[in-house]
């Protein structure tokens, strides 16, 4: 089963593959399993005749599916699928994920994929990341509600070993980071990543470990800048409050996992993790919520689609409340800031809701994807400024 990451879901929403296919399938499980082959012939049928009707021959449309029938043809193909599968062709490009959301049956046909059903499992409130910790190893979980994946990150040691370097080299205190040229009572020292901190002593097993702790989070702060998700640390406890001290990154959670990170997979290590930041999604939720209302009456805030859909794509939205299930189908024209929306889809329309779910994520916006009962204002979406 292939979850979306996050960065998959990027790299969707950046994919400029010209035409795009996005379905959106319900998976039928147990004795109803039997249904899955019938349901899907119907929906590619529906995506060849979307096809055409954007400007394809049949057989250009047949030819641009074909990878999908023969994935999906595969022997035990629906045995291995949640809730959701979702699907998403272009021209050289095929995708498919595994997704553990409901969601209704949906084919769209655009110059962009419809990513809005699978942004309550990426953004808005529910991502974060675990920081598996010991002296062997070191692991970057990135997780949501429904996954887990492990993720690389440049220059992150693997171990304490590596990171301090034992070997003669560093005996002689070239280390990465600031060490003493000649004993730690010796003020000159090497350039390095320590940045003042002063020069650890060698013998003693906090301080190597606070350098590796240093080190890590060297190397976190190149690939978490700029983030807002929180990041939960698993390892023996006594190891806690030293990575507190070489800590820069401010969203880190004040509870930990605790024990042997090693034993656990990244799902294990996702699913202990959960209840610790779930508080904190769900309080984040609520203050923009208020946030929006307190802001009534201002020009900081609007539920006017054409509004929205603008100030998303020039970067001005920084929250966007958005309708799951619901679609306003039209088109967007960025050069003439031309707005246009249509009761039904048109040839050539996309959901304006997705447009605008798709820049805010974009231009590092946050997205709020909830039940229509749940936007403020009860509109379709609901947009908080940054100016």
């Amino acid at each position: 089963m292939k979850l979306i990451s996050v960065e998959e879901l990027k790299a969707l929403v950046q994919q400029s593959a010209g035409l795009c296919v996005s379905i959106y399938m319900p998976v039928a499980q147990g004795t109803e399993i039997q249904q899955n082959p019938i349901r899907f012939k119907n929906l590619i049928r529906e995506a060849e005749d979307k096809i055409v009707e954007y400007g394809l021959e049949k057989k250009e449309a047949a030819e641009l599916l074909e990878p999908v029938r023969a994935e999906i043809d595969r022997e035990n193909f629906w045995e291995t699928q949640s809730n959701l599968l979702a699907i998403f062709v272009g021209s050289g490009f095929f995708r498919y994920y595994s997704c553990p959301v409901n969601f209704k049956e949906l084919v769209v046909v655009s110059d962009n994929f419809h990513v809005k059903p699978l942004m309550p499992l990426l953004t808005g409130n529910n991502l974060f990341y675990v920081l598996a910790l010991s002296q062997k190893e070191v692991r970057l979980i990135e997780c949501t509600a429904y996954s887990a994946g492990e993720v690389e990150v440049e220059n992150l040691p693997k171990s304490l070993e590596e990171a301090l370097q034992y070997d003669q080299t560093a005996k002689e205190g070239q280390f990465r980071i600031a060490m003493a040229k000649g004993g730690t009572n010796n003020s000159a020292q090497h350039p390095g990543s320590f940045h003042g901190q002063g020069s650890p002593d060698q013998d003693d097993v906090k301080q190597e470990i606070l350098q590796y702790f240093h080190i890590i989070d060297g190397a976190l702060h190149e690939y978490l800048r700029d983030k807002t998700a929180p990041l939960v640390l698993a390892g023996v406890e006594y190891l806690f409050p030293v990575y507190r001290e070489a800590n820069t990154y401010p969203h880190l959670v004040e509870a930990g996992i605790t024990g042997n990170p090693k034993l656990l997979k990244p799902e294990e290590l996702r699913a202990e993790a959960w209840p610790l930041v779930e508080p904190l999604f769900l309080q984040d939720q609520s203050e923009a919520i208020a946030q929006y209302r307190d802001l009534t009456g201002s020009d900081k805030i609007s539920a006017d689609l054409k509004e929205a859909v603008s100030a998303a794509y020039f970067g001005r939205v920084d929250r966007l409340f958005v309708a799951l299930g619901v679609q306003q189908w039209g088109t967007f024209n960025p050069h003439t800031n031309a707005v246009q929306i249509h009761p039904d889809a048109e040839v050539g329309d996309e959901d304006l809701l997705n447009a605008a779910a798709i820049q805010t994520l974009l231009n590092g916006g946050t997205v709020y994807a909830m039940p229509p009962e749940k936007v403020p204002d009860a509109a379709p979406l609901a947009a908080i400024f940054r100016y």
